[in-house]
């Protein structure tokens, strides 16, 4: 007998994962439309349509079902930003709004995106320790994009470097999270072209003297 049994061509393997994925998308959903009160093992499990066995299978506590969720959303917001950079022409406007038109539209597009990443980020200690860790993960991807996009010289001093990526990438969460409670008077399209004009002035900035 083997260990890892297949039924209809999928894996136990690929099954778990399937499960795992459903008990996350519930997890969106309650956060997303019901608020984080909401999530129990039982209203998981229910809005997943599986055994609580399933959420023991794959979570340990709330916070490990947070930290997946959290984490999945910041890998799709890397990714589409990333994409977003590669497929633009190489200029310094065009670039920058690609990039975070696409991050913006990923946290707006699906609203629970946004309130889950916002909400369950900060509802432990140690999750927030993980969202300022997520933080300064996407500053060092700007900061090394930025280096590569002005081809920067390797003597170029990373604290400067570092600094404005990380003032870059934590204002524009704090802004962001303003938006969305209704803080800020903008439309959408309003709050990335504010946010490409930051962006590009202290990239430009910034390159000019270094230059």
């Amino acid at each position: 007998m083997t260990a890892q049994r297949t039924y209809g061509g999928i894996s136990a393997e690929e099954r778990r994962a399937q499960r795992r994925a459903a008990l996350l998308e519930a997890a969106l959903e309650i956060i997303g439309t019901e608020g984080l009160e909401k999530l129990t093992v039982s209203g998981l499990c229910a809005r997943a349509g599986l055994n609580e066995r399933y959420y023991y299978e794959n979570f340990d506590s709330r916070d490990s079902v947070l930290t997946a969720l959290t984490d999945g959303i910041a890998e799709e917001l890397a990714a589409a930003i990333l994409a977003a950079v590669r497929t633009t022409a190489p200029d310094t406007r065009a670039t920058a709004h690609a990039a975070i038109t696409a991050g913006v539209h990923l946290l707006t597009d699906d609203p629970r995106k946004a309130k889950a990443a916002l909400i369950a980020g900060m509802a432990t200690p140690e999750l927030r320790a993980r969202t300022t860790e997520t933080v300064r993960a996407f500053a060092h991807m700007v900061a090394s994009e930025g280096t590569d996009f002005y081809r920067m010289s390797d003597s170029a001093p990373a604290s400067a470097i570092d600094f404005r990526a990380l003032y870059l990438v934590g204002g524009l969460v704090q802004t962001l999270t303003a938006w969305l409670q209704g803080d800020l008077n903008l439309t959408r399209d309003e709050l990335i072209e504010h946010t490409v004009d930051v962006f590009v002035l202290l990239g430009e900035d910034l390159a000019e003297k270094l230059r």
